[in-house]
């Protein structure tokens, strides 16, 4: 393999970052917004909605083993991944556009309307997000730079995090004159814009550097038998797919939270009481002075007060990560995971036990569990990047896209089941979509989808990470012993 400097510079870093940047301006949009999109502004029957976002999770998943096998074996001047980055941009602008438009075409046009844009986003997703995320495992083979390149692309995935989870429903009420429908579009379509120009920074920005010899190379047979012997992978499949069950679940259910469990009342006396309402109004008044009497922000406490909750976990969440690069470096990244992810899960349980009235606690619960889960967030994916290097060290063969796309394999199911799961429990615990005052049953479903669900998955997920080899100790021996064949 070629071992040329594994030094990664600033801006190489910073480009290969904006990719995720891209990608996550729409993934966290459908991990906290497309069950409400579909429920509450498209109007599909929450039943419905959860076997789309499942059966769609699912096709995605499976595609992405299939895009693993074609990236490893893709051939062109420009290496295996990147070029992918470079044929998928515009496409998966596009496909985000249509995914969260809404036409009028009937109560069942609108079902298969939903499903095949939602499909084809899914599958154009995977054949731009699987090589992006094998191309972070071929830019340097030093361990300490993929920590520092993770903890880089986190911080850029954290700022997605915030613009959608903190502003998307406040720009889409904003942006659509109150119209939520027309809101979503206009956003996303300026998110789409933005997504294409940071793909092409990260295509024109980073370079490949670990490529396998071709007497190293290996059959597809081959590379799935190689995965059925790698225990550390299959550790690391299930983990993903129970964090992302969680992310799913909760994500998409806080909307639902703010809106009918907590209080209203309690929510605008706590907005007014941090003093957010004076810093809003002064917003506004500064951008009708300046002439833009449109863009004001909405008055809907509910939105606010959600979009704040997010603002602050993601907040907290990018000063966990700061903590991540060196907590790792010490200890080792699986005995800080299972610590941090057990420690945010404890905190998510919390939610179960406040009353609707506990703003402040609810807050501040918010921003605990952001610092917390913020620390694991780089780990995931310099963990999976471990896992190849393993792989290649233990079977003297590296195949870096069939590894990562079995763990976004896991990332698609976890997605796939959470976002069904959270429109499943709607449906199961007797939500109506829109009512004012909804039956103590959905309020209490609503409440454990928050809280005790997510959290339980959490615990075992930590639970799991006890049985994955690579410790510290190993992770410098597999590092030492691979440079070592490189150099050879």
């Amino acid at each position: 393999m070629n071992n040329s400097s594994q030094k990664l510079s600033v801006l190489e870093k910073i480009g290969y970052s904006l990719g995720d940047f891209a990608a996550n301006l729409i993934f966290q949009t459908l991990i906290t917004f497309l069950a409400f999109f579909y429920t509450d502004i498209y109007k599909i029957p929450a039943g419905t909605a959860s076997a789309i976002i499942f059966f769609g999770g699912f096709f995605g998943a499976f595609f992405n083993i299939i895009m693993g096998v074609i990236a490893d074996r893709t051939r062109t001047r420009w290496g295996k991944f990147r070029p992918w980055i470079l044929w998928t941009s515009l496409p998966f602008g596009i496909m985000a556009i249509l995914a969260f438009s809404t036409p009028d075409f009937g109560p069942n046009g609108k079902v298969i309307y939903a499903l095949v844009t939602y499909f084809l986003l899914i599958l154009i997703y995977s054949a731009n997000n699987l090589p992006y995320t094998a191309l972070g495992g071929v830019l340097t083979g030093n361990m300490k730079e993929r920590n520092s390149l993770s903890s880089y692309r986190f911080v850029v995935v954290m700022c997605a995090q915030f613009i959608s989870q903190s502003l998307l429903l406040p720009l889409a009420l904003i942006m659509g004159h109150g119209d939520k429908a027309d809101g979503f579009k206009n956003t996303i379509i300026i998110f789409a814009i933005v997504g294409v120009i940071c793909f092409l920074i990260t295509f024109f920005t980073t370079k490949e550097r670990i490529t396998p010899k071709k007497e190293q190379e290996s059959t597809v047979k081959q590379d799935f038998i190689d995965l059925s012997k790698n225990r550390p992978w299959i550790i690391m499949l299930l983990v993903t797919i129970l964090v992302f069950i969680t992310l799913s679940l909760k994500g998409g259910m806080y909307v639902f939270y703010f809106k009918y469990y907590l209080d209203p009342i309690a929510q605008a006396d706590f907005l007014n009481d941090i003093g957010f309402n004076n810093f809003i109004f002064y917003v506004n008044n500064a951008l009708k002075e300046i002439g833009f009497t449109a863009f004001q922000w909405p008055r809907d406490v509910a939105t606010t007060a959600f979009s704040l909750f997010n603002a602050g976990g993601i907040l907290f969440m990018i000063i966990g990560i700061f903590f991540s690069k060196s907590l790792a470096n010490t200890f080792g990244k699986r005995n800080i995971y299972i610590l941090f992810v057990f420690l945010s899960a404890l905190t998510l349980l919390l939610f179960n036990f406040y009353s609707p009235s506990s703003i402040a606690i609810v807050f501040i619960t918010q921003l605990v569990h952001g610092f917390f889960y913020g620390i694991t967030i780089p780990l995931l994916w310099t963990m999976i990047a471990d896992v190849a290097d393993y792989s290649e060290w233990k079977n003297n063969r590296r195949a870096t896209a069939v590894i990562f796309s079995a763990m976004i394999f896991g990332i698609k199911i976890g997605i796939s089941i959470g976002g069904a799961l959270g429109a499943a429990f709607l449906s199961k615990y007797g939500y109506i979509a829109e009512a004012i005052n909804q039956v103590p049953t959905a309020i209490e479903g609503i409440k454990l989808s928050v809280s005790i669900y997510p959290g339980l998955i959490f615990i075992i997920s930590a639970v799991l990470l006890f049985f994955y080899l690579i410790d510290k100790k190993m992770e410098i021996q597999i590092e030492s012993d691979l440079n070592e064949r490189r150099k050879n």
